[in-house]
């Protein structure tokens, strides 16, 4: 079975083709940029290949879908010789609301349901929507699969996703924590327990996805029990650009005393604070650290803080299970920022958690970096959505 995992941004459209039947393996994968823009380009790689690279414009995310037919397609650098060999399509959706507990085939009801998502996430929902519409209208053939997000974190229990707010507005408006980055949890966490060798469900894991966006889970039994991200992913860790949590009373503070509408203050919280705006240097940890090492007080501090509030979640949801057997690292820093690690487990040693300075600088494989007698393992996994895309796709059709 060979399937197409699709991930469309506002401007961006990220691909892979995966054949499901032949290990897994990745036939071809790239991304189209600049959608809708000036400029748009097509970047598409195989295995053993030199990457293809084509500037072609493309007014919506419906070319894009074309385009990345046609190179899938191409007799120099593409991988099939029909598209009717694409067998399925899963899609990457981030909000699913609460309607949603598992990937979906699409339908005419779930598309609604998406839509009806579109302002809880005005920046990924509609491009997700537009793209399942365009493989409706250019591949009619091919079964359509939604992947949301949200989904793995549908199993936590009120106590953990409800807000002490009036009751009436769960009811009225949904307002509750959905939780994100669910296909990255859910991958590492299964992932981990192969590592491990155990079954997932017999584990406490918390797995700590972090990148420029960031969220710390906790999985009971394979279960998401808790999640750092909430209504939207505004909350819980300090970020790249966001601000994560903070005393909501600083939102009518600013909008009464600095005169910054509801726009403003949104825009400010989300793409103006987390360790950006406490550095004043960058979003990219990258920068932070060259930044910190040459003596900038302002970026050692937004590494520091961002350090911290890992661990204080990491710490509490050990709490919250009643123990932890495994923390997990993923994503951007996570899996390649050694140094940072090694300080956010500083923190945790009052577990037993022991970590093994030379395997911790290992970087692009999975690993477990903690000492012997570590009473908590310590693991290193690079995340792979698209792959748990592809299976979660696959699952839905096969049932």
């Amino acid at each position: 079975m060979k399937i197409l995992v699709l991930n469309c941004g506002s401007s961006s459209l990220k691909y892979q083709l995966i054949d499901m039947c032949d290990s897994e393996t990745v036939l071809a994968k790239g991304i189209c940029e600049r959608i809708g823009i000036d400029g748009s380009l097509l970047k598409h790689s195989r295995p053993g290949n030199e990457d293809y690279i084509l500037d072609k414009p493309m007014k919506d995310h419906t070319d894009a879908v074309q385009s990345v037919l046609d190179a899938l397609l191409d007799k120099s650098h593409g991988v099939i010789k029909s598209i009717d060999e694409v067998n399925a399509v899963g899609h990457r959706v981030v909000h699913g609301g609460d309607y949603f507990s598992d990937s979906v085939l699409i339908t005419d009801e779930v598309k609604k349901a998406i839509e009806a998502c579109f302002e809880m996430a005005p920046l990924h929902n509609p491009p997700n929507l537009i793209g399942i519409q365009a493989c409706e209208q250019l591949m009619p053939n091919a079964p359509q699969v939604a992947v949301f997000d949200t989904a793995f974190h549908q199993t936590m229990p009120e106590m953990a996703y409800l807000y002490a707010i009036p009751y009436e507005l769960y009811t009225k408006h949904k307002i509750r924590r959905y939780g994100f980055h669910g296909t990255s949890h859910k991958y590492v966490s299964r992932k981990a327990a192969k590592l491990l060798g155990k079954p997932v469900e017999s584990l406490k894991i918390i797995t700590c996805h972090l990148g420029n966006g960031a969220s710390v889970c906790a999985i009971d039994g394979g279960k998401s029990i808790d999640t750092s991200m909430g209504f939207t992913p505004l909350e819980g860790l300090i970020m790249g650009t966001r601000c994560g949590d903070i005393d909501p009373a600083i939102i009518t503070f600013l909008m009464e005393n600095n005169g910054l509408s509801i726009r403003e203050v949104d825009n400010l919280l989300n793409k103006k604070s987390g360790v950006l705006g406490i550095s004043g240097v960058s979003s990219d940890f990258r920068d932070l650290e060259i930044a910190a090492n040459e003596g900038h007080q302002r970026a050692q501090l937004a590494l520091d803080q961002f350090y911290y509030s890992v661990a204080k979640y990491v710490g509490s949801y050990a709490a919250a299970m009643s123990g932890v057997d495994a923390i997990v690292f993923t994503a951007g820093v996570g899996e390649n920022n050694g140094p940072a690690r090694e300080i956010i487990c500083g923190y945790l040693e009052f577990l037993g958690l022991k970590i093994d300075k030379e395997k911790n600088n290992i970087r692009g494989q999975a690993i477990d970096c903690s000492e012997p007698s570590s009473k908590v393992k310590v693991l290193v996994i690079p995340t792979n959505e698209e792959l748990m895309i592809a299976r979660d796709t696959a699952a839905c059709l096969n049932s």
